[in-house]
């Protein structure tokens, strides 16, 4: 069995190559200067940081979207939701099966149309979108700890170019 070489190039056995290689500086070069590498990390801190903070009640960001869309929206229809959120129709599908499951969302056929489905949160799904939205406050309230209250404001008014 070989022992494994760090970055430095000394042999180190029990986990020491991947504790030093832990300790190197890595450089970015030119990754520092890109908006989309920039946008990219603070996406993967948001979502840890929203996925820890909503951890007791399971709900995922994609979730909460799903949830804030159609609590906003009753009646709205899944290709609806999909379009506006930019979810894949299937994976929304998939997303619904779930929510469906937890008693949160219903699926009522539209009357115009046999084909699709009209979305409104269940009595349960409005009481637990509520709570959901006390803890996503609390999230927020990390962002702007994170960045500074004002920093988010103005990010916010940046990205609403996408939304």
């Amino acid at each position: 069995m070989k022992t494994p070489v760090s970055a430095n190039g000394k042999r180190g056995g029990n986990g020491q190559a991947r504790h030093q290689e832990q300790d190197i500086e890595v450089g970015l070069d030119g990754l520092i200067g890109h908006a989309g590498y920039a946008v990219r990390r603070f996406q993967i801190w948001i979502f840890q940081d929203f996925i820890r903070t909503l951890a007791a009640v399971d709900i995922k960001p994609t979730q909460y979207s799903v949830l804030t869309v159609i609590g906003a929206n009753p009646g709205l229809s899944q290709m609806a939701v999909a379009k506006r959120l930019g979810i894949e129709r299937a994976r929304l599908v998939h997303l619904l099966d779930s929510l469906e499951d937890r008693k949160l969302v219903r699926r009522v056929q539209s009357r115009t149309d046999r084909r699709s489905h009209a979305l409104h949160l269940t009595a349960r799904g409005q009481a637990s979108l509520r709570q959901f939205k006390l803890l996503a406050a609390e999230h927020e309230r990390h962002v702007a700890e994170k960045i500074g209250a004002e920093n988010r404001e103005q990010l916010l008014r940046i990205l609403s170019a996408f939304t």
